[in-house]
């Protein structure tokens, strides 16, 4: 009967090429930009699609328009802009935003338009950028809010040149009473400064478009990674919260 040998395998000696089991979902995801076909120059397609989402944009403002469904319409208002800039970059992006601004001009009225443009369709354009240059959550939240912030004043001065009287001291006075009737329940005689007002409302207006930006972020992370145009990955708290794999 052979012997077998009695050489014994240092386990150390396995270690050594050990190669590492691949993880089935890669870490550069965050690196991964949207693809963007490369076509004919003559090709109608970039057209096509940039007259589609132009319209489908025009078309969420003009139904919330007469059917508004609160913030749930305005959440989509952004996003069609950006998708633009995703696939095919920026002219087709400003192409795409003065499309929108031609339609609602014809559909409802230019004033109507000004305030889609001013600030959504900037704000598409705006996000698209960001997006696809991969900026973070942190910085690209902060700067939509920035313009959507720049956007809530334009439309307050353009319904006031409008009417013709000052909507930003008819809001100072409402919430000037609105402040007073909180002090007064809480037992507080002060008479609310006009400085405390105003800071209240700018306050106010910031919260609302940080809000309202980390909605549109969240909704774009779930639809886009749909249409291969995948937009940066939120915080890793964002991404245990909602499990999108």
């Amino acid at each position: 009967m052979t012997d077998l040998p009695n050489d014994r395998i240092d386990p150390t000696e396995l270690d050594e090429e050990w190669i590492p089991d691949s993880d089935p979902t890669p870490h550069d995801i965050e690196d991964r930009r949207p693809v963007r076909r490369q076509v004919d120059p003559d090709s109608p397609i970039i057209m096509v699609e940039t007259a589609f989402m132009a319209s489908a944009a025009s078309l969420v403002w003009l139904v919330n328009t007469y059917f508004p469904m609160g913030p749930i319409l305005q959440i989509f208002f952004p996003i069609p802009i950006a998708l633009i800039y995703l696939r095919w970059g920026s002219r087709a992006a400003w192409m795409g935003c003065a499309i929108a601004a031609l339609l609602l001009s014809v559909l409802l009225a230019p004033v109507r338009s000004i305030q889609y443009v001013m600030p959504y369709g900037f704000l598409g354009v705006l996000l698209g950028a960001l997006w696809y240059r991969r900026v973070t959550w942190y910085v690209s939240i902060p700067l939509g809010t920035l313009l959507g912030v720049l956007g809530s004043f334009f439309r307050i001065w353009l319904v006031s040149l409008l009417l013709g009287d000052d909507l930003w001291l008819y809001s100072t006075a409402q919430i000037t009473n609105f402040l007073d009737w909180i002090f007064t329940l809480v037992g507080l005689m002060v008479q609310p400064s006009l400085a405390l007002v105003q800071a209240f409302v700018f306050v106010s207006i910031l919260l609302v478009n940080t809000i309202y930006l980390s909605v549109v972020h969240l909704v774009a992370w779930l639809l886009l990674d749909r249409l291969d145009s995948p937009i940066p990955r939120p915080p890793n708290w964002v991404q245990v919260l909602f499990d999108n794999d």
